[in-house]
């Protein structure tokens, strides 16, 4: 009978637990807890402080239990050497962040998230690599699964990169806004997923280092980089900002990619956060704009308003001009007055005599809001913080849904920098916004509209409220203008003291 080699109960078998396990868990567990509360808090103006605060603060502590443990784990170059080059990257990286973050106005934040979207992109690519040729322990363990999570990673990552370079370049204004539609374009997505596809299951079945795996490796990256280009030009610029909030969900999951290939739970919890909370936002802005979210996901597939320019005649009538003292008079008749901010007035940077204005109006007896376009602006939000930091209180700030209904109540609105979000042509067949919700402000008793020029707004389509009757233009700088208005408001009325 041949012998058999009995193991030993599981109880008796040598379990070795690295010291820092346990503080660096409880570290993630405590981080990822902080980063659910901080997008809980930025939900709410009231409590979006509070949220950024909790964002930072659980960042530092899984920057710290990460640095710590790979300084403890990493004998071999020691910790001196590992410290050394860590402490370069973050200083290189900080001071560039830096740098660029104070250079940037408020008005290129929108290309600003789309080149940060895309550098998480790029390191998802360069990670990949990396743990393709030198994988982790655990990691090397898994075999074809590993090789898997290589090639995903890389492939989220190429086509973030390229997407979000190309969305930043063209809220930039640096490529055309208008789509640029090859020829066949929907079959050249398919038949790039298709190979992509096909050499992903060549690439895991070879799961070596071999010439051809690499360049199935390499070939996938060449074409996910192109897709990513290709994906986005063929989107109108009028659906740019659903771009860069998709492309902030394809950098969430390729961060969680990332963190399959690095063996860390905090990286796979955070970008499946930013993964699903991107695509989420990116789902409700298609819904704000009639867009199809599976059309402008795919880079505009099929004839989507997202990516055809459908002919459309000029509108024409006569404009009636009005000055600032005209347009303090109207103010100061009306009994309800609704603001409409655009990106115009984050560009001339008039938010903070825009808060002069409506406080001297509400000091005279006027009721004033705000009426926010769900995509006012280059990105959600963008018009609410630019507000929130001119100290305009929040509960005149309204959402498009609060206010629409009732523009016929109201005696003036004035429309600072708005163009693409107040446009009737919304609501004609056939123009390249149809069917996109819009602020109906022409319903109002009255209208004026800050402009500097009648030039047309992102989208590119002329706007036929310029010429309805009771819509007048006032052309200028916004801030210039406001602040005229404001002048002429308290010449007219000065204001009561006790």
């Amino acid at each position: 009978m041949p012998a058999m080699t009995l193991m030993p109960p599981a109880e008796a078998l040598p379990v070795e637990i690295p010291a820092l396990a346990q503080p660096v868990t409880l570290a993630y567990i405590a981080a990822s807890i902080l980063f659910i509360v901080a997008c809980s808090g930025l939900s709410k103006h009231e409590t979006a402080l509070a949220g950024n605060i909790a964002g930072a603060v659980g960042m530092a502590i899984a920057c710290a239990a990460a640095i710590l443990l790979v300084l403890r784990s990493d004998p071999a170059h020691g910790a001196l050497v590992t410290g050394l080059l860590i402490a370069l990257a973050i200083g290189l990286g900080g001071v560039i962040g830096i740098w660029r973050a104070l250079r940037v106005a408020m008005t290129g934040m929108p290309q600003l998230i789309a080149i940060f979207n895309g550098l998480v992109g790029l390191a998802a690519v360069v990670v990949g690599y990396n743990s393709y040729i030198a994988p982790e322990a655990s990691a090397a363990a898994l075999g074809g699964f590993h090789f898997g999570e290589v090639f995903v990673s890389v492939f989220v990552g190429a086509v973030t990169f390229t997407g979000s370079i190309v969305a930043g370049l063209k809220l930039n204004g640096t490529i055309p806004g208008r789509p640029i539609l090859l020829p066949a374009r929907n079959q050249l997505n398919l038949a790039a997923l298709l190979v992509c596809l096909a050499l992903g299951v060549f690439f895991v079945m070879r799961s070596d280092h071999s010439a051809p795996a690499w360049i199935a490796l390499l070939a996938m990256t060449l074409i996910g980089l192109a897709l990513g280009v290709h994906l986005v030009i063929a989107i109108g610029g009028g659906d740019m900002p659903v771009v860069v909030s998709i492309m902030n969900s394809y950098s969430g999951w390729a961060s969680a990619f990332t963190g399959f290939l690095v063996s860390n739970d905090l990286l796979i919890i955070t970008g499946a956060i930013v993964g699903s909370s991107g695509a989420y936002l990116s789902y409700l802005m298609c819904e704000a704009m009639n867009r199809s979210f599976l059309n402008v996901l795919l880079g505009g597939f099929g004839t989507d308003a997202s990516t055809a320019q459908a002919a459309q005649a000029s509108p024409e009538g006569e404009i009636h001009e009005l000055d600032a003292e005209a347009v303090a008079d109207l103010l100061l008749e009306a009994k309800k007055v609704v603001i409409t901010p655009g990106y115009g007035m984050a560009v001339a940077q008039a938010q903070y005599p825009v808060a002069a204005l409506v406080e001297d109006l509400v000091d005279r007896g006027v009721e004033v809001v705000f009426a926010i376009h769900p995509v006012a602006g280059r990105l959600p939000g963008h018009m609410n913080v630019l507000l929130a930091e001119a100290k305009v209180p929040y509960d005149i700030v309204l959402e498009m849904d609060e206010v629409n209904d009732s523009f016929s109540e109201v005696d003036a609105v004035l429309v600072i920098g708005a163009n693409d979000t107040v446009n009737p042509a919304a609501e004609e067949p056939g123009s390249p916004i149809a069917g996109m919700p819009v602020l109906k402000v022409w319903e109002a008793q009255r209208v004026v509209v800050f402009k500097r020029s009648m030039a047309t707004g992102y989208a590119g389509v002329q706007n036929p409220l310029f010429f309805k009757p009771n819509a007048s233009m006032l052309f200028g700088d916004a801030k210039d203008t406001v602040e005229a208005i404001d002048r002429a408001v308290e010449i007219k009325r000065p204001r009561t003291r006790a």
